[in-house]
């Protein structure tokens, strides 16, 4: 059904990469959130209204609220679309992110009005009627929801949508809160005890954790993410697959939305290549990541040694040094400033984000300690930074 509805709808459906095809689909699943949810709320709340159930009014304004969210969604993925202009010049693609927390405000909204509605249920309880093809309808609406999980989160990790993705995790919890509601209403059924208010609130509850999860969620690229490792091992091997680049590091990417990024690198040349030419390779890179993997960026050259056999050993003597030490930490832009008395090994320490400053200073005395072991005249002026990739938080 899926693929079905992408094929038809979705035009040129497999260059992902491209904002219209990627606006195409935002459209269909913002259309078909809508279209499902407003079905749904009709139905259920039909069903609420005829059982006096608070657990199925709940579910039914929460499918509403859903639809809602689908055609906020709508217009922020329109207006996402738009291209970059004298104000924005990286474009409006963080709009969608803006869009999916207005969402979570609305979701969470109604999962609270629900939640003292369900107090003053339990308060003053009223009879439950009991009608099979109610129960039918809300097994069906399971059913939906759960094929509207499974196609947003299809959608979203084919175009890397957050939005989507919020959105089949929304959807998941509308099938636990629905599964509750028929419990509920089976519950009464059978033992005619009227819980109904009781799993109003686990409903109205777990509606406000799916607003708690989209609004964490679109937060974290508007607040400024780390960088995903993948992207980190793409951008790096784009780089040093050119001829004349021996390194990078350094990496830094900002968002401006899901198919919109600007990043920065280091990248290491050897120090004994004519400046013009090293340059000459940089320029090249930058025209071409854009061609190549769709980001806007920027190079920073590093000269570095790669012939004199006294650098490279006293390098080497560093790496295994710090590996003995903390095989978390590591070292970039090395250089070594020579001397009868004094040999100053010159580099920055990359450091995990927990080491407080006690740690930071112990690390320090524990590797220069180690390194006037090997050399007496070893001096090491260390600059600690820590890593912009997030798997240096894990």
């Amino acid at each position: 059904m899926t693929e079905f509805l992408v094929r038809h709808f979705v035009e040129d459906y497999e260059n992902v990469e491209k904002m219209s095809v990627r606006t195409a689909y935002g459209v269909l699943s913002s259309v078909m959130g809508i279209f499902c949810n407003v079905l749904l709320f009709v139905m259920k709340w039909a069903v609420g209204f005829w059982l006096h159930s608070i657990s199925v009014m709940a579910d039914a304004f929460n499918n509403l609220s859903d639809a809602g969210s689908s055609v906020i969604g709508l217009v922020g993925v329109k207006l996402a679309e738009k291209p970059a202009d004298e104000e924005h010049p990286f474009g409006h693609g963080r709009i969608e992110y803006i869009a999916a927390l207005v969402v979570s405000f609305l979701v969470l909204q109604v999962g609270f009005t629900f939640f003292k509605d369900s107090i003053g249920k339990i308060r003053k309880p009223e009879m439950i009627k009991f009608q099979v093809v109610s129960v039918v309808i809300l097994v069906l609406s399971i059913g939906v929801k759960f094929w509207m999980a499974a196609f947003n989160r299809k959608l979203g990790k084919r175009i890397n949508s957050k939005v989507m993705m919020a959105t089949a995790t929304d959807a998941m919890g509308d099938v636990i809160t629905t599964t509750a509601t028929i419990v509920s209403i089976l519950f009464f059924k059978f033992t005619g005890i009227n819980i109904d208010g009781f799993v109003g609130i686990g409903v109205s509850l777990v509606i406000m954790w799916a607003g708690i999860g989209i609004a964490k969620d679109t937060l974290e690229p508007l607040i400024g993410e780390a960088v995903d490792p993948e992207v980190y091992v793409r951008i790096s091997k784009f780089v040093e697959s050119y001829d004349g680049i021996v390194g990078t590091h350094d990496l830094i990417v900002h968002n401006y939305g899901p198919v919109k990024s600007m990043a920065s690198i280091h990248a290491e040349v050897p120090n004994d290549v004519d400046v013009e030419k090293s340059h000459e390779i940089i320029d090249r890179i930058e025209r071409e990541a854009m061609k190549h993997i769709g980001i806007f960026l920027v190079i920073h050259m590093d000269p570095v040694e790669t012939r004199d056999e006294q650098v490279l050993a006293a390098k080497d003597h560093v790496v295994q040094t710090i590996a003995r030490i903390d095989d978390s930490v590591s070292i970039h832009d090395f250089r070594m400033v020579d001397g009868k008395e004094q040999i100053n090994l010159i580099f920055d320490m990359v450091i995990p984000h927990e080491y407080n400053k006690d740690k930071q200073l112990e690390l320090k005395r524990g590797l220069r300690e180690k390194l006037k072991e090997l050399d007496d005249r070893y001096r090491c002026v260390i600059t600690m930074e820590r890593s912009y990739v997030a798997s240096a938080k894990k």
